[in-house]
């Protein structure tokens, strides 16, 4: 398929869940793809930590592919860039700070010099073919979030990217409600538009009201050593943090590489430029328990963070009982296990927890409700298309919007083609839009034999069967609930791979896959009548 003379919109991630944003924008014959992101596994896919969204449709056309233009920094959106952007083979752009945060990435791969990056320090607009883009700042949980002006000979769409209203943002400047309400005046064809909070009656919050309750919560404990797991991402919260600690007479000292990492590109960038100096964990474990602030990686439950490790006992950063943590973020879908592991090793240790749900120490980094339709009374949009969140999500903003006046609504899915004008906007075709994961060093689909195998082994088990010369034959089980009965099925399982093996007559005697099927068999039937389990068995024959 190739945009003809039309505005064609299509999300190969991103709508239908949340997370892996990629969005394609078609015009003229051509394309530009917006954001490239990634998300992380989940127990569906044993072994695997990134998935990504599959990009077959846009591989097959990157001759008419123009660019990919990244509105933020959130793995979200960028975590895909350098396992795609070779061969992709097109040029990024990017905010500045968004910009050294990939460039960092593509050195690691070995591939930054492969690759064309653009930095838009000035937001004026640009030209991409058929595109003219501008970015318009809006605060976000990151430094430089941005929406995308992007007009066409069609009309003009404003992509919002991730974003929400923020009267005292402490990082950056967002655009104000005058200047949102000129892009309006010029008229906005589209408004394609974040829907992860939109079941939120309240507006998001502030972080200028963050502030307050971090230092309210700090002072609360007076004489204990205070730990803050934020996002490492949000430079604004690590102002905020910095701050706090000024303000309390507590010295920082920050726990995580990604944390140094944002901290330094921050400081690059012109932000944090009053961030007190930090102590190391040596200093920090010498100071009095209330005369230190620890911001530390890990509140999301990743068990190799640094939080996980203090929970554990095993960071250089040791807490005691009465001492606190202060989860300054929220939890992302899927991630509550993990969370709950980490702070019920806490609580065992009798370490003080305090969450948003307790204390106003976080806020969101998305609409609420409220947000959405001030944002809607600002551009007048024709058309809302509701992106990044799971149907639930994106149904309920159609609605929203519609209840706000707008006319024409289009509820899309990964993979939909949705043609924006001119005409009726609606979907008009789909195209592929699956998953790929990346598994060791290789990017495999989501849905291979590879991964439904590894399913299989993970819930019911495996077992060998190595039949060689003479008779011989050996069984081994992994996975099986038989840790005393272990020796007496593999004897029996044994034996029924022999008399399977015996009852083969003729020509099926001598037949390979015959006598590996009749050995799986029995093998798989014996562990069934052991355990109730049907294993994945693999028959070997060494004869």
């Amino acid at each position: 398929m190739t945009p003809a003379k039309e505005l064609v919109f299509c999300a190969l991630g991103g709508s239908g869940e949340i997370g892996m944003n990629v969005n394609l924008y078609g015009c003229n014959g051509k394309w530009i793809m917006v954001d490239l992101g990634m998300t992380f596994s989940g127990s569906e896919y044993p072994g695997v930590e990134l998935v990504f969204a599959d990009l077959e449709f846009i591989e097959e056309r990157k001759r008419d592919l123009l660019a990919v233009v990244l509105t933020h920094a959130h793995e979200d959106h960028i975590g895909a860039v350098p396992y795609f952007a070779a061969e992709l083979g097109v040029p990024l752009y990017a905010t500045p700070f968004t910009a050294k945060l990939v460039n960092a990435k593509l050195e690691e791969a070995g591939i930054a010099g492969q690759i064309d990056l653009n930095v838009v320090d000035d937001l004026d607009d640009f030209d991409i073919g058929p595109f003219n883009i501008r970015y318009v700042p809006l605060a976000h949980s990151i430094a430089e979030g941005n929406a995308l002006v992007i007009d066409t000979l069609y009309g003009r769409i404003f992509h919002t990217g991730d974003w929400k209203l923020d009267d005292e943002p402490l990082i950056g400047q967002p655009t104000t409600a005058e200047e949102l309400s000129e892009i309006g005046d010029a008229g906005v064809l589209a408004l394609v538009c974040d829907s992860t909070n939109v079941f939120n009656p309240e507006p998001s919050g502030s972080e200028g009201a963050v502030y307050r309750g971090l230092l309210e919560e700090v002072y609360r404990h007076k004489g204990k050593r205070v730990v803050v797991t934020t996002f490492a991402s949000n430079v604004a919260r690590l102002q905020t943090l910095g701050e706090v600690a000024r303000a309390t007479g507590r010295r920082l000292c920050v726990a995580g590489r990604s944390l140094d990492r944002i901290i330094a590109t921050g400081k690059a960038c012109g932000y944090l430029e009053h961030l007190p100096e930090a102590v190391d964990f040596d200093k920090a474990m010498d100071l009095p328990r209330g005369e230190v602030l620890v911001v530390a990686t890990g509140g999301q439950g990743e068990p190799r963070a640094a939080l996980a490790r203090i929970a554990e006992g095993t960071h250089p950063i040791a807490l005691e009982a009465g001492d606190v943590v202060l989860f300054s973020s929220r939890q992302i879908p899927g991630n509550e296990i993990s969370i709950g592991v980490i702070q019920n090793r806490l609580a065992g240790r009798g370490i003080t927890i305090v969450t948003d749900r307790q204390s106003p120490i976080h806020v969101s980094g998305h609409p609420g409700r409220p947000e959405l339709e001030a944002l809607y009374g600002w551009l007048r949009p024709q058309v809302l298309v509701p992106v990044h969140g799971e149907m639930r999500h994106m149904s309920e903003q159609a609605r929203l919007g519609r209840a706000c006046g707008i006319k024409q609504t289009v509820v899309q899915k990964n993979g939909d083609l949705v043609r924006l004008a001119p005409g009726a906007p609606g979907k008009f075709g789909e195209v592929r839009a699956g998953r790929l994961v990346l598994d060791g060093d290789i990017i495999a689909p989501a849905d291979g034999e590879a991964m439904a195998m590894r399913r299989r082994i993970a819930h019911n088990g495996v077992v060998l069967v190595a039949v060689g010369g003479g008779g011989r034959i050996e069984v081994a089980a992994m996975g099986l609930p038989l840790d005393e009965d272990n020796d007496a099925f593999i004897a029996e399982a044994r034996e029924d791979v022999a008399t399977a093996l015996a009852k083969l007559k003729g020509q099926a005697s001598r037949d390979p896959d015959a006598r590996i099927e009749a050995a799986r068999l029995a093998a798989r039937r014996a562990a069934q009548r052991w355990s109730g389990k049907k294993p994945q068995v693999k028959v070997l024959l060494l004869d």
